[in-house]
């Protein structure tokens, strides 16, 4: 009797743990990010051709959300859009825009979360404030400080690209993730949530 009971229990985990994987794989394939493209015009022209690597972001710093973060450089997909980091813990750069602290927008993407809904780098952006501190460090360890002056959130099929890339009046920084209910179609959320900031040093 205990034999058969061992084996029915055992039977009943490996049927739970097939699930359990075949539901984190279906996940991870419905939040994989889409490949970028390499787009020579654009990197011979963006800043970071001529720029030296010590300026260039290494780490996302935000005291209130407790936010400290390796920065990825991405690109552009297929489709046009900005890339994003390839884990959930990382954020990522736009490497064909503006360099932190430079004039210009520099955009800062990152997850909000992952397949099994687990909190990503950016799952509390939606609570950052007005006011709020934000600080690049830099390859050669130096820290910029950036100061929020504007939260926004804009539908993902209708985001004002040129407001938020484009800006060149200051050196800004710009935070991007993802908001509102998810899209299966689309693989994606419906909605984009955006801090934008401007440096106070240099």
């Amino acid at each position: 009797m205990t034999t058969n009971i061992q084996r029915t229990i055992a039977w009943i985990v490996t049927i739970i743990a097939i699930g359990v994987f075949s539901w984190t794989l279906v996940h991870a394939v419905l939040f994989a990010p889409d490949a970028e493209v390499d787009n020579p015009a654009l990197a011979a022209s963006a800043p970071i051709a001529r720029a030296a690597s010590s300026a260039l972001p290494a780490r996302l710093i935000i005291p209130s959300l407790n936010v400290n973060a390796a920065v990825q450089q991405v690109g552009l997909t297929a489709q046009g859009a900005m890339g994003i980091p390839s884990n959930f813990t990382d954020v990522a750069w736009y490497k064909y825009g503006a360099i932190p602290g430079q004039a210009g927008s520099a955009a800062i993407d990152g997850h909000v979360d992952n397949g099994l809904s687990l909190p990503g780098v950016f799952k509390h952006l939606g609570d950052i404030q007005i006011g709020d501190d934000v600080y690049v460090q830099q390859a050669d360890g130096s820290k910029l400080h950036f100061v929020v002056d504007e939260v926004e959130t804009y539908p993902y099929l209708n985001t004002p690209s040129g407001y938020i890339f484009n800006r060149a009046d200051a050196a800004r920084l710009v935070l991007i993730t993802c908001e509102g209910h998810w899209v299966k179609q689309d693989r994606t959320y419906d909605e984009r949530l955006v801090a934008f900031s401007h440096l106070v040093n240099s």
